[in-house]
């Protein structure tokens, strides 16, 4: 075209874009070419000819007086754009204004942030923390940010930053102010009905993603409350269900009891830590959940050291309130941190590393822990176990277990001050020398790895322990295999036996010993077994629970030297089971169930004996304890002997019998669950022995103070009639009245609802078998008669 004709049509453009409504006449009026439909969907999709009318709306033209004035005045124009319900016109105009506002963005980005971001992110800025609300002048109840208004907003944020996907530092920066709001509306949307969760859910996660991981991991802590980088939702406000499907902003009523807003507080803070936790479920594969876990655990280290170093105001009586508020507020950040490291753990653990220098990380923060403040007191134990596996998984990577590179034992090195540092400092013996072998193989490369790196490796891999001394990792260049194997056996022998004995005379409350001696190496085990049977007694739980799963995989392969042994390894396993670490107890659990099915004549007597007449000597907490755990081990045999346990059925239900009637609930309840299941089993084997079950269920479900024990009482009713079926009519025929009245009796009686509903579940159980047994099910049969 000529040049007059240029500038005439620039001139009449420019024109008509500052009169009002001219942005989406000019829009229009460029794109007007497409027609509609198919036209229209080439349009949005032509990226090119977008960019063009963004490249004009986003220049300002020569008759407009100030960059100013344009701004103030096309700006509001371009986020109408956002809103065109027009469907066919719609996306179109939506790539033209994301287009626009992020090149004003880029050109101008101080007036773009004053007319275009502010007045976008108005209604989130307008319930933040930051916001000046005037109260005085509010009701309670009332709407900050209406339904449409919220959900408009939260439509637009999406459309701008996730759809427009331009990671810009202005972009970050005004996104971040309103982050906390957002995460809000998440967190309220995961726990109701609103379309607003995958919109909030995708903002949240495309900031993590496109910002720098440093500020990716403050924003997470501020989200968590760590820090209040992040501004949240107001306090006075609250957000409540709208009528449409979406949310709005109140003014929150004010709670008069303080018994409530503790509630209250507690309650939105645990649905917070869940909604993270979620959130950081979504970026595992780019490893920030992992680093937010490392960021989370450090944080626990200073905790702790803020711990030993600053005084106790509430037992001092000349502490000030200020220093009360202080140690008020230490200790509420205390709490969060473990209540998020604990989270973590049970929802991302599995794959929350994914690299080496992640697991540096994590075993650096450990090992900062144990420098700062050893293992002492109340959670010794604990602390103890958490360093002990830290370091296991350190010299399971020395072990051979991955392939190190140059580059990965760099990364290692940054551990050597550390373990340097604890093996001079730490109070364990065993400790401070596995931490001084990792150290050196680190700097070696695993050239020289002693032996306990190997076994702690074993230990954590399950293998059995002093076998990872034959790996080339784990053998001294030099040693001859043999000779080194044998001597390292003996080594570790001698380690764990001096150190078995030293823990039971210290610990001999928490490890009650039978009245058999626990095996020795004088015993005619053989070497392997033996050693076994040593580390079944290691004061460090993973060691011991990993010897029990070895035992018992040598049960389960019939080993003949293990078979031959069968009361000695009944007497290791008997004592273990009454372990308070979880792994040890089950590992030991597991044991027993396998001997007791192989051999269930010789075992089951004994272990009858035990549930009826406890370890004499200990307290009635712990006896009930190891009844209970001694009721598993007799379940898990009654379900591997399947129809062999009818022989067994009389001693089994006289025992949990006895059970039921223990001063103890939960041992109660644990011996009718134990009954119930039994009866199950047995079906219409059960005999006369029914009527007294079913006494015992009548007056345990009528009559027991216990809510726990009366549900589980009904309960038995219900695997009974479960595990009858069809025949219920036949085997319970002279009780089955009595149990009917008993479950009519809990549904219009009993308060506690989950025994109601365990009553209301038998009597439709009871309801199907009844019909199948009155109106059995007409079936078609075709038979062929052959006449003579």
């Amino acid at each position: 075209a000529p040049a007059w004709l240029r500038r005439l049509c620039g001139h009449l453009l420019s024109e008509r874009l500052l009169r009002p409504g001219g942005v989406q006449a000019v829009v229009r009026g460029i794109l007007e070419g497409t027609g509609g439909g198919a036209g229209a969907e080439a349009a949005a999709l032509d990226w090119r000819k977008c960019d063009a009318v963004a490249k004009i709306l986003a220049s300002c033209p020569q008759q407009c007086l100030s960059l100013e004035d344009y701004y103030r005045q096309v700006c509001p124009q371009i986020l109408d754009l956002l809103h065109i319900q027009d469907k066919v016109t719609a996306r179109q105009f939506q790539r033209v204004a994301t287009t626009t506002l992020l090149t004003m963005a880029r050109e101008h980005p101080q007036l773009a942030e004053r007319h275009l971001f502010q007045p976008l992110l108005s209604p989130l800025l307008r319930c933040s923390e930051t916001a000046e609300l005037a109260v005085e002048d509010l009701a309670a109840g009332a709407v900050l940010v209406p339904e449409a208004e919220l959900g408009s907003c939260v439509e637009d944020v999406l459309k701008v930053y996730v759809v427009g996907n331009d990671s810009s530092s202005l972009l970050l920066r005004s996104l971040q102010s309103v982050l906390g709001v957002v995460f809000c509306l998440y967190s309220f949307a995961k726990q109701n009905v609103s379309y607003l969760r995958s919109p909030c859910q995708e903002i949240l996660l495309w900031f993590l993603e496109k910002a720098e991981r440093e500020q990716s991991l403050a924003v997470l802590g501020g989200l968590a409350g760590l820090s209040s980088l992040v501004p949240t939702l107001h306090p006075r406000c609250q957000v409540r269900v709208g009528s449409e499907g979406g949310a709005a902003i109140v003014l929150e009523e004010t709670i008069s009891d303080e018994d409530e807003a503790l509630y209250q507080k507690i309650s939105s803070e645990q649905c917070h830590v869940q909604s993270l936790v979620e959130l950081l479920s979504h970026c595992q594969k780019s490893g920030l959940a992992g680093d937010f876990f490392i960021h989370c655990l450090k944080e626990l280290t200073k905790v702790a050291a803020e711990d030993e170093v600053a005084p106790n105001p509430a037992v001092e009586p000349e502490a000030s309130l200020l220093e009360l508020e202080q140690d008020h507020a230490r200790q509420g950040r205390k709490l969060l941190v473990l209540q998020l490291v604990a989270t973590l753990c049970e929802s991302v653990s599995d794959t929350v590393f994914t690299d080496i220098e992640q697991v540096q990380e994590f075993v650096a923060a450990v090992l900062q822990r144990a420098c700062a403040s050893p293992a002492r007191g109340p959670g010794a134990a604990a602390e103890a176990q958490t360093l002990a596996m830290a370091m296991g998984l350190v010299a399971t990577l020395l072990g051979g277990a991955v392939q190190l590179q140059s580059n990965d034992f760099s990364v290692l090195k940054r551990l050597v001050p550390l373990l340097e540092e604890l093996s001079c400092t730490y109070p364990e013996p065993l400790t401070q020398e596995l931490a001084s072998d990792l150290r050196i193989a680190i700097c070696t490369h695993g050239a020289c790895a002693p032996d306990t790196v190997g076994t702690a490796a074993d230990i954590v891999l399950g293998k059995k322990p002093g076998m990872g001394a034959q790996s080339p990792a784990s053998t001294p260049s030099g040693a001859p295999g043999p000779e080194g194997s044998r001597a390292s056996l003996q080594h570790e022998h001698r380690n764990l036996s001096a150190h078995r004995k030293r823990s039971e005379e210290q610990n001999t409350c928490h490890e009650p010993v039978g009245p058999t001696a626990a095996p020795c190496a004088d015993s005619p085990a053989p070497t392997g077994l033996q050693e076994l049977l040593v580390s079944a007694y290691d004061p460090q739980p993973p060691g011991r629970a990993a010897a029990l799963r070895h035992l018992a995989s040598l049960i389960t392969q019939r080993d003949p030297e293990a078979l031959r042994l069968q009361e000695k390894l009944l007497q290791v396993f008997l004592e273990n089971v009454q372990h308070e670490d979880a792994f040890v107890y089950l590992s030991a659990i597991q044991g027993i169930a396998l001997l007791s099915s192989e051999y269930p004549e010789r075992i089951l007597p004994v272990l009858l004996a035990r549930y009826e007449c406890p370890v004499q000597g200990t307290g009635d907490t712990v006896a009930a304890v190891t009844r209970m755990k001694l009721g598993e081990v007799l379940m898990r045999t009654t379900r591997a002997l399947g129809d062999m346990v009818f022989q067994h059925r009389e001693p089994l239900i006289r025992a949990f019998l006895r059970g039921a009637q223990d001063p103890d609930g939960a041992l109660r309840a644990s011996s009718l669950s134990n009954l119930g299941e039994l009866c199950q089993h047995l079906g219409f084997q059960l005999g006369s022995i029914v009527q007294e079950v079913t006494c015992c269920v009548t007056a345990m479900a009528r009559t027991d103070p216990e809510a726990e024990v009366r549900r589980a009482a009904v309960h038995v009713v219900v695997l009974l009639l479960r595990g009858l079926s069809e025949k219920v009519t036949e085997v319970l025929q002279d009780v089955l009245r009595d149990l009917y009245r008993l479950l009519k009796h809990v549904v219009t009686a009993e308060r506690d609802g989950t025994t109601v509903l365990h009553a209301q579940l038998a009597l439709e159980e009871l309801d199907t078998v009844m019909r199948r047994v009155l109106f059995p099910p007409q079936t078609l049969e075709k038979k062929i008669v052959v006449l003579p």
